[in-house]
């Protein structure tokens, strides 16, 4: 008998397969790992040498476990994750500027519809303005968990996992890190107080606009929230 992990992973698969052909439809160029290793491996090989590249904010790409390769001596990362980028939001919003003319973007998005669109709620709108125009070349990783039926249902999903985010970036004031759910919240951002984090949802209805800048990972795990 079939070990239930086996089950899983057959569904993991079937899924990951599902959502290759629907962006496929939409004209994403499409790869299917079955690892987030693999993933990762596939990432890499599409990133010519010297490339500057520029990262989303996203656990999908922290989970890949890739920032130090990305590091390395090969490319130019303008690195949204470096200390100095800790140190004032002036430094940092600089860095956030200077990727939108990256030749290479790396980003996870937080819903893949069955029809094949990419939805996107963000903070400060870097990596949805960067997924839709600026860097040559976009690279988006995307586990089967960010499957949804329909835009309504992702930007459902995405105040599902708003407090999570908020967590994970230190908004530790907001309602929704207090209660652990979303209350669509009005709190404005201050030196003293991260505020709001969900001010900007993206729709990428299709990838044809220049054929081959928009390239999706499509890895048959869960990967980020």
């Amino acid at each position: 008998m079939r070990e239930f992990n086996s089950y899983y992973a057959w569904h993991m698969q079937k899924k990951a397969e599902f959502m290759a052909q629907a962006l496929r439809k939409k004209h994403f160029i499409v790869e299917v790992a079955k690892t987030s290793q693999e993933a990762k491996k596939i990432l890499l090989s599409m990133i010519p040498e010297g490339s500057s590249i520029t990262l989303g904010g996203s656990q999908t790409v922290v989970q890949l476990d890739v920032l130090d390769e990305l590091r390395s001596d090969r490319y130019k990362l303008i690195d949204r994750y470096s200390d100095k980028c800790k140190e004032g939001p002036d430094y940092h919003f600089g860095v956030l500027r200077e990727g939108l003319l990256a030749d290479v973007m790396i980003t996870g998005t937080n819903a893949v519809t069955q029809n094949g669109e990419l939805v996107n709620m963000d903070c400060s709108g870097s990596r949805v303005a960067s997924i839709m125009y600026g860097p040559k070349k976009v690279i988006i990783v995307v586990g089967v968990n960010k499957l949804v039926k329909d835009i309504p249902a992702a930007v459902q999903r995405m105040y599902e996992i708003a407090p999570i985010n908020a967590y994970k970036e230190g908004h530790v004031t907001l309602p929704c890190v207090q209660t652990g759910v979303c209350t669509d919240c009005d709190v404005l951002q201050t030196e003293e107080v991260y505020g709001r984090m969900c001010n900007y949802l993206s729709i990428v209805l299709s990838g044809h606009k220049f054929p081959g800048r928009l390239n999706v990972i499509v890895v048959a795990e869960e990967m980020g929230f």
